[in-house]
Formats: C-alpha cells, structure tokens, sequence
C-alpha cells in the first residue's frame, strides 16, 4: 500500500499542536525526530540510558512525518494545514521557518515500525510505563502502566507527560476523585488510579483519543475506576449544574484534584472553570506550558484564587502544582 509521507520541518516548541492539526485531518499516523544534539539535558537520576542520535537537526528544532492514505489530496490537505499552523504564532508558538515536502511512499510496515522505539521506561522510581508489547520483569515495589498509545498523543517520554505523573505521585495520597482533562492514550488517568485515586473521570474532546483510552483502561483493568469521556470540562461542568452529577459513574463535582497535560493558551482558557470543579483545598496539576509560557500561567493562576505549591521543570517545559484555598 503506498502513503503519501509529509515532512514538516519546525520547532519542538510547535510539534504537539501541528501534531494534533495532522490527526484532526486524516494522518493515520505521525513520527517526530527532534534535534540529536549530545548538549540536552537528560534525566538520569534513576538509571535511564538514552540512545544520543546524531543527526543535523539544529537544537530546538524537529522534523515531523505525517502519513495520508494514498488518494488524498494533499494540496487540498496542505490548504488547511498552512493557515492553522500560521495562526499559532498568535499564541506566541514559535514554528520557526516552517517547511512542508510531499512525497509518495510505499512502505505497508511504516504504521508499526515505531513500536522498537517505545521501550518500558521508568518515570519515578515506583511507576513505570510498559508497552503492551514489550515483556518486562517488575520488581515488587513498581506501579506498572500498561500502554499501547495508538494514534492518540502520550507514551510518557514526552517532559510534560512524565512531569504530570510525577506530580500525581507526590500529591495522591489515596482515594481521591480526578478529573483528566485531555486525556489522550489515558496514562494520566491510569497512573493517577495505580497510585491511589479513587474514580477518574477522563476526557477529550477527540474522538481517536477517546477510543484509545478506553482501551488502554481496560488494558489496565481500571474500566471500573476510569470513565472516558468525549467532552471537556465546560461540558461537563454544565452537566453537573442540570443533572447534579459529572457523568454516569456518579462522579460528582466538585472533586479533589484535577489534571491537565495541554497547551498553556488552553489552560489560561479555562483556568476558572478547573477553579470551580475543585473542592476547597483540592489541587490543580496543570502541565503541557514551554518556558516562554511560564508568567502567563502563574499570574492566571493566582487570578482565579490558585495558590502556588509547586513547579517542576524537565528541559524546557514545566508543571504547575497550584491549590485551591
């Protein structure tokens, strides 16, 4: 079967959001490789080994692979992409000279070959993540996280990711009520759950998303704890005020604590709905900012009440840990 391949060049800072604009028209599949430079700092703090490829990518800069079935019309599709790719730099995205090549590919094996770079890797020294597909030995203390991402964002190698579950460690302490808002392949909800959360509510409003953390859940053996959701938290906060409830599992609001792995223009936009949805005294683990983002996030915050716990920072992003007086 032949693909048509589109290269993006960009920055790191842009990829989630062009990443997401490829899924949202018809990519059945997206590969970034980022910059190979040996100067990043990596986490080694609990043993991890990391393969340095070298590669001519400049430093902060990545290049992206969207694939298309073969039929699509690529100009149409490129027509789209452009202008929304442009607009980012309305929210202060860096894209850098953005760059876009087609290419006809015939390569039906392309859809799983990323599978032999996604190993087990270990997020704290407690929680590790596992592909489905990998075999691996655990030891009594690990918290594993059973994980086939599919086509929706969130394999726990991305900063913001590992930096929200690692927040999650430090804040659960047992029996809490979650909401995960943008939940992607469902790791945040899942990991929240192997630490000790009582029932997460989570959700998104893609559908592809949607489909892969339902089944990640199960996966996990979670689906009587975690109910996926295609909404966000306005939906749901409005279907509390009619029905008195957050949803079918009888997951109420306001609950203790709420988690979101999103871009820093998507949290200012709902800073104060997450606000209502905590009880007082619950937490706020906001993660998904660039360092650019930083003030924006932390005034936003303290606007609406939050107070400031914590920040944590992995490269160049951060997570706010913020609570609710």
């Amino acid at each position: 079967m032949k693909w048509h391949e589109l290269t993006i060049g960009t920055t790191e800072e842009a990829v989630e959001m062009i990443s997401n604009f490829l899924h949202e028209l018809g990519a059945g599949g997206v590969a970034i490789e980022e910059s190979g430079t040996l100067n990043k700092p990596r986490d080694t703090s609990l043993g991890q080994w990391y393969e340095l490829p070298l590669n001519d990518i400049p430093e902060g800069h990545a290049v992206m692979k969207g694939y298309f079935a073969e039929g699509t019309d690529m100009e149409a599709l490129l027509c789209q992409l452009k202008p929304r790719v442009e607009q980012l730099r309305e929210f202060d995205i860096d894209t850098g000279d953005v760059s876009y090549e087609s290419l006809l590919v015939d390569d039906e094996d392309w859809a799983n070959a990323w599978k032999q770079y996604f190993k087990p890797v270990k997020i704290t020294d407690t929680l590790t993540i596992k592909p489905t597909w990998e075999a691996y030995e655990a030891a009594d203390h690990e918290r594993i996280i059973e994980l086939d991402p599919g086509m929706a964002f969130g394999t726990g190698t991305h900063p913001t990711t590992s930096l929200c579950l690692r927040a999650l460690e430090s804040v659960v302490k047992g029996g809490e009520v979650v909401i995960d808002v943008g939940t992607g392949s469902g790791i945040l909800a899942i990991g929240a759950c192997k630490l000790g959360a009582g029932k997460v509510l989570a959700l998104d409003l893609d559908p592809v998303a949607v489909s892969s953390a339902t089944e990640n859940v199960s996966l996990n053996g979670l689906s009587d704890q975690v109910e996926v959701r295609l909404s966000d938290l306005l939906g749901v906060l409005r279907e509390g005020d009619r029905e008195g409830t957050a949803s079918v599992t009888n997951i109420q609001t306001p609950v203790d604590l709420v988690v979101a792995n999103i871009l820093a223009e998507i949290i200012l936009l709902f800073v104060e709905d997450v606000y209502e949805a905590l009880k007082s005294g619950g937490t706020y683990i906001a993660s998904g900012i660039y360092k650019n983002k930083e003030q924006d996030v932390e005034e936003g915050l303290k606007k609406a009440g939050f107070h400031i716990v914590e920040k944590q920072r992995d490269e160049d992003w951060l997570a706010f840990v913020a609570r609710k007086p």
